[in-house]
């Protein structure tokens, strides 16, 4: 199943001058937890890019391979945007590089190229990568088609310019959602594998999300409480400016389901309408006329 229209990358830049430390108004902990999404994905995604330009010349598919070149366009252009946030923390007084460097670490040593010799070690390896990426994408597609729908952090008055970012990217996310694991299926598709890498992928990601929220809230000059707790997050779910645990209990089932599709996840209409709405996109559409 392949998306319709072509994946494009949107050349977006945004302006953080007016955007504050705490841009959920009164509500550091929403903030921080968040915020870390400036710290995982510039360096999660550069992985993605750099794994799939590896598996290209494995794609039989030529509608395929179009979706995966759009992918990786549009995943480059994620990358580069949150990265463009962490000077902009660095002048509010909160300095990320000794999380980011923890999150470099993961990705390149970690789950980078190892010194595998050529033949079944070196393709075994990089299968396994492409079933971790699509896993990674049931989570990205879920937080895109969350941040679409939460309204509570415009009834909170979030500020634009974030919330703009946050649902540009997750529009995307959600648009491309099919593409992870249409390649893992044409390259592999081992059921196995499939639920194997789920479990590091889930692993990891939480692990990160809650070192990425406690350093946040320590760091941060403001506050006196700095904790960060599983209770405050639990809480910011029922709340809405979080994503409900249960929600996220609930997609793990749907993913191990061996009829698992993510074309069943989100809606595509919805994300096309937001990035023919977003103030970034629209700019970089007028830019590039």
């Amino acid at each position: 199943m392949s998306n319709k229209q072509p994946l494009k990358a949107r050349k977006v830049s945004f302006s953080w001058e007016g955007t504050p430390l705490h841009w959920v108004p009164g509500d550091p902990f929403t903030t921080h937890t968040i915020n870390v999404l400036h710290l995982l994905l510039p360096a999660g995604e550069r992985w993605f890019v750099h794994v799939y330009k590896q598996v290209l010349p494995l794609i039989r598919d030529e509608r395929l391979r179009e979706d995966v070149i759009g992918f990786i366009g549009q995943e480059a252009m994620h990358s580069q945007a949150h990265d463009e946030v962490l000077p902009h923390l660095r002048e509010l007084g909160l300095d990320p590089t000794p999380y980011t460097a923890q999150v470099d670490w993961f990705f390149e040593k970690l789950l980078g190229d190892r010194t595998l010799p050529p033949g079944r070690a070196r393709k075994w390896w990089l299968l396994e990568r492409v079933a971790i990426i699509a896993a990674i994408e049931h989570y990205t597609a879920f937080l895109g088609n969350w941040v679409l729908n939460a309204g509570e952090l415009d009834r909170r008055g979030a500020d634009p310019t974030m919330l703009d970012l946050l649902r540009w990217h997750g529009a995307e996310e959600v648009e491309h959602r099919s593409v992870a694991f249409d390649l893992f299926l044409h390259v592999d598709g081992s059921y196995r594998r499939r639920a194997r890498t789920w479990a590091t992928a889930f692993a990891a990601l939480m692990f990160l999300w809650q070192r990425g929220a406690r350093f946040f809230m320590a760091n941060d000059p403001t506050l006196v409480d700095r904790r960060a707790s599983f209770k405050d997050f639990y809480a910011a779910g029922r709340r809405g400016t979080l994503p409900a645990t249960g929600d996220m209990l609930r997609s793990i089932p749907r993913y191990l389901s061996r009829a698992y599709h993510p074309s069943q996840e989100g809606s595509t209409e919805q994300a096309v309408a937001y990035l023919a709405s977003s103030p970034a996109a629209l700019a970089a559409e007028k830019r590039a006329e």
